[in-house]
């Protein structure tokens, strides 16, 4: 099965609706700060503030960062010299670091127009982590931190990454020392004015994963929490309050930033749940897949939808259509496991090819079903499904056709009210705390859902949550890994803070135009 079908299919998507962005146009002459003081201008958050595009850091998309954006707006109205990590050693802007012999992380993403898909961009990332260029930075931004790895020491230890792997690379290369916090880090800078979008990798490394973590609400022992668990809102509220505190010690003015809910975004949406049609499976011969479906319901779909029948669990397994698309087949950890019950009817069936792999299909099958449009595959799923599962009987082991897609390919409808639930709660602390000191807001999370329909901004452009397509390639705002804005995005980003900053403290800065930032880079061989 060739899922280049699948990923083409999906691309052709197109979302209408539009929504006005800004309300409060200013001119030349009429520039200035009003109450707030930008000479001094700290960014705090995760990847979202560091300039995270198509997969990494690299050196020419950090410049495209919101705190940059923002801060070249800054400057007109009295704002000062603002700083960013060094990634000068990224000399062929591939991304990546590299952690230790043979050790490195992912490089940038590209759309490679003779393959039909985005792969990583060719070449090795040349970034060292133990390259270490000290700060303080005004951009805080540290990939990867969760709110309580903010007030963390040795977060930025390269020794304490090296034998615990509790300290994090990007922080590593910026810490001012070895011992330093991030928050602390920030507030050395004296920030008068700051941006706080703190919390949403506290959801997001939980959705990412398939929801392959634990929902610690209840637990306020965070120190015992895994990579990717989701973190309890009595822990965030009172570490978001600290930030908050912290930065608002001094006097300075800022605006804190609601977090996307992530099942909105393009790595939770592009693939289908049904993407399996006959010339999906028959490898672009129509032919051939139906007469593959013929054979998948009289081998597997039918026989096990008859022995779910029996046992009351019929509705989980239907027989797959040569004419519509059909759904993937998942595992839903959610249900009742009815897999010995599966196994014993197969062994009493009679039917010599069922008694056979009834040990088998009572293993792989006892919390299987049918996806539905409540489920929410991933991005990265796309390159996993028709590909065969470690441990399985051939041609029973094809993941999402004959072989159950596992938890980390995807999010069931638990997983995405566990995730929705804490989206909730931080976002609810966020809007207490910066009420409460009087700050301004940025609710990222309404933005969001406005692009989902379509989003317009001041220039008439209308730009839109989808992933990159040849036709969309112009008004997407998503970079290619389906998580983070591309540079068009954070301008977006960047023009949402200057609204807020316009109206809460009655400034009067410029907006930027998102369509003067590049999209996603587009080779023809790579």
């Amino acid at each position: 099965m060739k899922n280049k079908f699948i990923y083409l299919a999906v691309l052709s998507a197109v979302f209408a609706g539009c929504q006005p962005e800004f309300d409060n146009e200013v001119s030349n002459a009429s520039y200035s700060a009003g109450e707030a003081d930008f000479s001094s201008y700290v960014a705090i958050g995760n990847s979202l503030t560091a300039g995270y595009i198509d997969g990494t850091v690299y050196r020419e998309g950090q410049k495209n960062s919101f705190p940059n954006i923002l801060s070249q707006q800054f400057a007109l109205v009295g704002g000062g010299a603002f700083t960013q990590p060094s990634y000068e050693d990224d000399v062929n802007n591939t991304g990546g670091m590299i952690l230790g012999p043979g050790i490195t992380t992912s490089t940038r993403l590209v759309i490679n127009t003779s393959t039909g898909g985005p792969e990583p961009i060719s070449g090795g990332p040349s970034s060292l982590v133990s390259n270490i260029v000290p700060g303080p930075y005004n951009n805080m931004g540290v990939p990867g931190a969760k709110s309580y790895h903010f007030i963390a020491p040795g977060y930025g230890s390269l020794q304490v990454l090296g034998t615990t792997g509790k300290a994090n690379p990007y922080f590593v290369r910026q810490a001012s020392s070895p011992s330093a916090t991030v928050l602390g880090d920030a507030v050395a800078k004296n920030p008068t004015f700051f941006t706080n979008w703190v919390g949403d990798m506290d959801v997001l490394a939980f959705a990412t994963s398939g929801g392959v973590g634990v929902d610690q609400t209840g637990n306020f022992d965070p120190s015992s929490y895994g990579d990717n668990d989701i973190t309890d809102p009595t822990v965030f509220a009172s570490i978001y309050s600290n930030i908050t505190d912290a930065l608002t010690a001094n006097g300075a003015k800022g605006v804190c930033a609601t977090i996307p809910n992530v099942t909105s975004i393009p790595y939770f949406t592009t693939v289908p749940y049904n993407p399996l049609t006959a010339s999906v499976i028959g490898q672009g011969n129509e032919q051939v897949g139906q007469a593959t479906i013929t054979a998948l319901n009289q081998q597997l779909y039918g026989p096990l939808k008859q022995i779910l029948t029996a046992i009351g669990q019929g509705s989980r397994i239907n027989l797959l259509s040569a004419t519509d698309a059909n759904p993937l087949l998942i595992k839903d950890e959610g249900l009742a496991d009815v897999g010995a019950q599966i196994s014993a009817v197969a062994a009493a069936s009679g039917n010599p090819q069922l008694v056979a792999l009834a040990p088998y299909l009572g293993a792989v099958y006892g919390q299987a079903r049918q996806a539905t449009s409540a489920d929410l595959v991933l991005l990265t799923t796309r390159t996993a499904i028709g590909t065969t599962a470690t441990g399985g009987i051939d041609p029973l082991n094809k993941f999402g056709i004959t072989y159950p897609l596992q938890d980390q390919h995807l999010l069931v409808p638990s997983e995405i009210t566990l995730i929705n639930n804490a989206t909730t709660a931080f976002n609810t602390t966020i809007k207490a705390v910066a009420s409460s000191k009087g700050l301004a807001v940025a609710d990222m999370n309404a933005v969001l859902n406005q692009l989902v329909t379509g989003l317009q901004t001041a220039d008439g452009q209308i730009y839109k949550a989808g992933y990159f397509s040849s036709a969309t390639a112009n008004t997407v705002v998503f970079s290619l890994d389906g998580i983070h804005p591309n540079a068009r995005g954070y301008a977006i980003v960047a023009n949402e803070f200057i609204k807020v900053i316009n109206s809460h403290y009655k400034a009067h800065l410029p907006f930027v135009i998102p369509g003067a930032y590049p999209g996603a880079t587009v080779l023809t061989s790579n």
